[in-house]
């Protein structure tokens, strides 16, 4: 089953860094965008960042200077670096890749990788 696989999450005290990876574990179709969403717990998923893959990217006001979004077009694989962490960006962090096969068009998920931001 397609799916995206997500790694880097963890515990980190604030001003810290984390690297979170997603890549596809088969073959989804044409990947366009792909990015970011990110949740707390009684909350909605916000959006975080974004890839057009056409190099125009998307980042939320609370995170922007600080994250850096990139991608390996080949493997299918979006990066989030994130820096200068807050208690603020605690949260289940989800990726998702908008990919076209077949005629149809469909958002892939990963299964979510929880950040949390403490001292």
């Amino acid at each position: 089953q397609e799916q995206l696989v997500e790694s880097g999450g963890g515990l980190v005290q604030p001003g810290g860094s984390l690297r979170l990876t997603c890549a596809s574990s088969g073959s989804i179709g044409v990947v366009n965008a792909m990015g970011w969403f990110r949740q707390v717990a009684g909350k909605e998923r916000d959006l975080v960042s974004a890839d057009t893959r056409s190099g125009n990217t998307y980042y939320a006001d609370s995170v922007k200077g600080r994250f850096t979004i990139s991608r390996d077009n080949a493997k299918n694989t979006v990066y989030l670096q994130m820096n200068s962490l807050k208690p603020e960006d605690t949260a289940v962090y989800y990726c998702y890749a908008d990919a076209y096969s077949d005629g149809w068009s469909r958002r892939y998920w990963g299964q979510g990788t929880q950040v949390n931001v403490s001292s």
